[in-house]
């Protein structure tokens, strides 16, 4: 029986022609077009205006008994996001809708194509069931779509120059770290290129913090840079499980409790001489577990102490109770403030081969060789107090308390720096003034806090303005400036600057980098008194004025007036 001219064409095609729909040289040609470019042939159709996308539309799904449905209806925030390769969408010209238990429903003009329902099926792992749509508002949908996921995918494609897959990071055997489906996923190569570019790219952008964050329809990722979050990525939400397994397993964490909080470490070595090391969290939230690392970098302490912002005269003091073969130094302020900087910096002072020198520290965030570092562990009693027992049976001479948290800890550090050693420690507080008024509300003897303390330093952290593409400030109204704190005598002598918000190539925002904002107090004889004497921390304060201390407010705006950073920097992180 002689072959009918539809019968060398396939699909939908096919019956367009059998129906006189189109003529066979129609089909042909649109045939070899979608061959040469890759597309369904019912689009080149539909382009060359040879059928009516909703005329084609009503009759495929009458033929074919098929539901049609209107994309104009469908809410794009309900399509599933990551659930589906964007290549299977490319490939198949098919637009995945929505999600119902274990049915997924896609999208198609063509009814014939059933290797999309294959392959969606099968890469997905649940049963595919095909809606009809019009070709035209089925084109424009699916553009709209893989625009949306390539923004939210970005951090997949630009992977720069880095071997990415060949970074040296340690991490222990996925087996032996047990886990579900998470270990599963945790080495497929885009997810380990995925995470080791999140990492490269908070070390690059000089980042303290990566915050990655599982939300009902959504997964972002933020890094902490010059002390403000920003959101640089939001991967598909079905590859958080993956990425988050992925971090477990570089930081050596038990993938398969997800129930509690963890702690673990990373260390990426970028070069034969420098690595990088990240502390790790996470914490169970509600849509999935958030994971925070706070990068480490050794090189920050040892920058030295001229990198790190003091005025002169701060600078001098500090060197001078460094000094000191006894008495405490205390450095405060909030977390992220600077203060591991600030003392690990004094540490690299005082390291000398003649010098004993033993830290207490939960973490220990910076390994520094030649100095003992204990990993404090409550989980077997070992507390800053019972490490600062040990430590002065080991013949110190300098010894670092990570954080003075209890009377306990208080009065055996103190002892310490009564019996000969010089003793290094911080606390959460706002002042120096507060810093001697929390340790009294802990029950410190004030005699005992008048005769060790030999200097406090109060810090914060401000953003420094970009030298490129900052611009002077000079229209703020001279009340304005009085106001702020700014004396009568060197209002003609201010170099402030203004940011520009949209930055430029060489900064973030307007801002590059960070600067230290200190308030240095050493405890004078009159200080002493007053503390003796039972008084509370406004009269401290008045008293560190008195001696001519800077506050931290003082300390900011000379910072502003410098031109190192901006007002707006100056009311951010010090208050009136």
């Amino acid at each position: 029986m002689a072959e009918t001219p539809a019968a060398s064409f396939s699909g939908l095609t096919r019956r367009l022609v059998k129906d006189n729909v189109i003529t066979e040289d129609m089909a042909r040609e649109a045939t070899q077009i979608a061959e040469q470019e890759s597309r369904p042939v019912i689009s080149i159709l539909v382009e060359k205006g040879h059928v009516d996308s909703k005329m084609l539309a009503a009759k495929a799904a009458k033929d074919f008994g098929m539901p049609l449905i209107s994309l104009e209806a469908v809410e794009p925030s309900m399509m599933p996001t990551g659930l589906v390769d964007t290549k299977l969408v490319s490939k198949h010209h098919a637009l995945p809708l929505f999600k119902r238990g274990t049915r997924i429903f896609i999208a198609v003009s063509d009814p014939t194509n059933l290797a999309a329902l294959d392959d969606f099926t099968f890469n997905t792992g649940l049963s595919a069931d095909v809606i009809l749509a019009d070709e035209t508002a089925l084109s424009q949908a699916i553009k709209k779509y893989l625009e949306s996921q390539d923004s939210m995918t970005s951090g997949f494609d630009d992977l720069g120059d880095v071997d990415l897959e060949g970074l040296d990071v340690e991490a222990v055997d996925e087996d032996a770290a047990g886990g579900e489906d998470g270990s599963q996923g945790a080495d497929e190569a885009p997810i380990v290129r995925f995470v080791n570019k999140i990492l490269i790219d908070a070390i690059k952008g000089g980042s303290s913090d990566i915050h990655v964050e599982p939300y009902e329809k959504a997964i972002r990722v933020r890094f902490r840079t010059d002390g403000v979050l920003h959101e640089v990525a939001r991967p598909p939400l079905a590859l958080a499980s993956r990425i988050i397994a992925r971090l477990k397993v570089m930081s050596q964490m038990d993938i398969s409790e997800r129930r509690k909080p963890q702690d673990g470490r990373i260390k990426m070595k970028l070069s034969k001489t420098r690595a990088i090391d990240f502390r790790v969290n996470t914490l169970p939230c509600l849509f999935g577990e958030k994971v925070v690392m706070r990068i480490l970098d050794p090189s920050s302490a040892q920058m030295g102490i001229d990198a790190l912002g003091y005025e002169d005269e701060q600078k001098q003091m500090y060197m001078e109770a460094l000094s000191y073969p006894q008495g405490m130094i205390l450095v405060t302020g909030p977390t992220g403030s600077g203060k591991t900087v600030s003392l690990y910096t004094g540490l690299n002072i005082l390291n000398t081969p003649d010098i004993n020198i033993s830290t207490a520290e939960d973490p220990v965030e910076i390994n520094l060789e030649g100095i003992n570092q204990c990993q404090m562990n409550p989980k077997v009693g070992l507390n800053f107090s019972e490490a600062l027992r040990s430590f002065l049976r080991q013949d110190p001479d300098v010894i670092m308390v990570g954080e003075i948290r209890d009377l306990e800890t208080a009065e055996i550090a103190i002892k310490a720096a009564q019996t000969g050693h010089m003793v290094m420690s911080t606390l959460h507080t706002n002042s120096a003034a507060e810093t001697i008024t929390r340790l009294l509300n802990m029950g410190v003897p004030a005699f005992n806090l008048a005769t060790t303390v030999n200097l406090i330093i109060a810090q914060r952290l401000g953003r420094r303005v970009c030298k490129n593409c900052s611009e002077p400030h000079t229209d703020i109204p001279k009340d304005a400036l009085l106001e702020m704190g700014f004396k009568e005598d060197e209002l003609d002598d201010l170099d402030l600057r203004k940011h520009n918000p949209k930055g430029c190539d060489k900064c973030h925002e307007g801002y590059k980098g960070r600067v230290g904002v200190y308030e240095v107090v050493k405890i004078t004889p009159k200080i002493s008194r007053i503390i003796m004497e039972g008084g509370n921390s406004i009269e401290i304060n008045e008293a560190m004025r008195a001696e001519g201390f800077n506050d931290l407010r003082r300390s900011a705006l000379n910072k502003a007036k410098w031109g190192q950073t901006t007002l707006e920097e100056v009311n951010r992180v010090t208050k009136d």
